[in-house]
């Protein structure tokens, strides 16, 4: 496949794994790279010394391209753009906030920018900003998205038309035929989250992955809008928080339900009952825990397969 994200990264597939919180480790990202993708270090979950070390690692177990995904959102972000530079990572992901913030920085360290979008308006943003490309994700995505609850069929040819940098398309992708239609929609490569969040080498608890693998369609649920909504799948906390929501509880008071540590008591601990699990709407599709060299070959037979139908209409 040979799509302006290919050339952009370097890679065989236009093909690139989420920077999942609790699930993004060395293990995914040189696995996912290894295979043909672009696997990303996901650092909303990580220290300064644990982000550089699974950097490090990954080095060490991959030759392919790589990079890191960085939610702006957290703490502590000089010293991860301090450690980007310092390790020689040559791209990097950034999220949740203003692109503006670090672009210029990266760019002059010769290091490729991708922001995530979740809006037409904010692909320009992150185009004036000087990103290399971007990622729309749509409404169907796991974890933090975007207010405007914008599907991904809807998005994709909106931010198209927008901005003509490389375009990634992110949300409810979670088959090479799905892949395929974000590339018939104008995207140029997709990014995948929830496939791989349940993957062998992902870092995610098991009891979180076994808990995706026996969902179904419609039980995960966006909450937590008064704050950022959060894609997540339905539990007894998820329950606590519909709840509250429906009584009208103010941000504060969500924020204090939220607590800390929610997400990581449930992807990485395997608290499935208080535990915050946050999956995107293709779970339902995903009824095995596999390796990341399977989930690829599947990808590509049915994008091929799906191809093939297209042609013979």
């Amino acid at each position: 496949m040979n799509t302006s994200i290919t050339q952009l990264f370097g890679i065989q597939y236009p093909i690139i794994q989420g920077g999942m919180v609790w699930c993004s480790g060395w293990r995914l990202a040189s696995a996912v790279s290894n295979a043909g993708g672009l696997g990303l270090i996901g650092a909303g979950s990580m220290h300064p010394d644990t982000f550089r070390e699974h950097i490090v690692k990954t080095k060490l177990a991959t030759k392919k391209p790589f990079g890191v995904n960085i939610p702006m959102l957290y703490p502590e972000l000089d010293l991860l753009i301090d450690i980007v530079e310092q390790e020689g990572v040559k791209i990097v992901f950034t999220s949740a906030g203003n692109p503006k913030t670090y672009t210029a920085r990266l760019k002059r360290a010769g290091i490729t920018v991708v922001h995530v979008v979740s809006s037409a308006k904010f692909a320009e943003k992150a185009r004036d900003a000087g990103v290399d490309a971007v990622v729309a994700e749509g409404f169907e995505a796991g974890g933090h998205n975007g207010r405007d609850e914008t599907t991904t069929m809807v998005l994709i040819p909106e931010v198209r038309k927008a901005v003509q940098i490389p375009l990634i398309a992110a949300g409810g992708i979670g088959s090479g035929e799905a892949m395929l239609a974000a590339l018939a929609l104008g995207a140029d490569g997709v990014q995948i989250g929830s496939l791989f969040a349940t993957s062998v080498e992902s870092s995610a608890h098991e009891m979180f992955k076994q808990y995706v693998v026996d969902s179904h369609e419609g039980d995960t649920v966006l909450c937590l809008k008064k704050l950022a909504p959060v894609r997540m799948l339905k539990n007894a906390f998820c329950q606590s928080v519909l709840e509250a929501e429906a009584r009208g509880e103010n941000a504060e008071n969500l924020r204090l339900l939220l607590g800390k540590g929610r997400s990581k008591r449930g992807i990485f601990e395997g608290n499935i009952v208080e535990g915050e699990l946050e999956i995107g709407q293709v779970a339902s599709h995903i009824s095995s825990v596999q390796p990341v060299a399977e989930i690829f070959q599947t990808l590509i037979n049915g994008f091929n397969q799906a191809k093939n139908r297209i042609t013979l209409i």
